[in-house]
C-alpha cells in the first residue's frame, strides 16, 4: 500500500509544486505514492463563476477536468501506477514549458485533446487516450474520487490534498509552496509535515498570503521570488 494519497487537479500550479517536492521525498526515502483525483471544477460546481472568480477560471477548472477525464482512461486501461508518470508529463507540459498568458483562450488550450495526446505521448502512452478529454462517462470516477478527498479534510480546501499513510492516518490541504527545496531541505520539510499530521487533534497551519510559485509558466524563475497575492479557499477567489 501506498505511504501517501496525493489528490490532484493537473492545472493547480501549486499542486504541481507540492507534488515535485514530494517526488523528492520519495525518491529518497523510497516510498510509493498513489497519485489519485481531485477536480476544481467539480469541487466549485456549485458556484457561479462569473461572479466569484477571475475570469480565466472557469476555462482552467474545465481543462483540468478533460484532463482528468485522460487520467481516469489510463489508470482503467494501464493501470494505477501510470497515473504518476502523465502527472509529470501534464506537469511539465503546463507549467515548465515557457510563460502563459493568464487569459481563458490560453488556459483553456491546456485541455486540448492535442495537448493530452503530447503529454500521453512524453508519458509512453498510447495517444488516442486523448480521446477520453470528451467523453463526460469519467466524471462519476472523478466526483467520487473529489468527494473521497473532501470526506478527509473537508470541504473548505483547494488542491492539493495530501492523505499520510492511509487508510488511518490524516489528510490535509497543503503543504501550499511557492518554492522548490533542496534535496536535504525536502526530507526535513517532509519529517515536519508528518510531525504535525501525526499529532492527534491538529487541525490546521495556514496563512493566505502566497508567493505565485517560482515555475516559467509564471514567469518566475530559479531563485527569484514570485508576487505576493493573497487567497482565499485556495483560490483568487473575487467573493469570499
Amino acid at each position: 500500500m501506498a505511504e501517501l494519497n496525493f489528490y490532484f487537479d493537473p492545472v493547480c500550479p501549486f499542486a504541481w509544486m507540492t507534488s515535485k517536492w514530494v517526488r523528492q521525498v520519495a525518491r529518497q526515502r523510497s516510498y510509493e505514492v498513489d497519485w489519485r483525483f481531485i477536480s476544481l471544477r467539480l469541487l466549485n460546481a456549485h458556484l457561479d463563476y462569473s461572479t466569484h472568480f477571475p475570469p480565466e477560471y472557469d476555462a482552467s477548472h474545465t481543462a483540468g477536468l478533460r484532463l482528468l477525464r485522460v487520467a481516469a482512461a489510463v489508470r482503467s486501461e494501464r493501470g494505477r501506477e501510470a497515473v504518476g508518470p502523465l502527472y509529470e508529463a501534464l506537469g511539465e507540459q503546463n507549467f515548465e514549458s515557457g510563460l502563459v498568458e493568464d487569459t481563458a483562450s490560453a488556459r483553456a488550450a491546456h485541455g486540448t485533446r492535442s495537448a493530452a495526446a503530447a503529454a500521453l505521448s512524453r508519458a509512453g502512452l498510447p495517444a488516442d487516450l486523448a480521446d477520453a478529454a470528451d467523453d463526460a462517462q469519467w466524471d462519476a470516477e472523478i466526483q467520487r474520487e473529489t468527494d473521497e478527498a473532501l470526506s478527509l479534510t473537508g470541504k473548505d480546501v483547494g488542491t492539493p490534498i495530501l492523505h499520510f499513510r492511509p487508510p488511518e492516518g490524516v489528510a490535509f490541504f497543503g503543504p501550499v509552496i511557492s518554492r522548490l527545496p533542496s534535496d536535504e531541505e525536502a526530507v526535513e520539510l517532509w519529517d515536519h509535515v508528518v510531525g504535525l499530521a501525526a499529532f492527534p487533534g491538529f487541525a490546521e497551519l495556514k496563512r493566505s498570503l502566497r508567493e505565485m510559485p517560482q515555475l516559467p509558466s509564471f514567469g518566475v524563475g530559479a531563485g527569484e521570488t514570485g508576487r505576493e497575492q493573497d487567497w482565499h479557499g485556495g483560490s483568487r477567489r473575487l467573493k469570499k
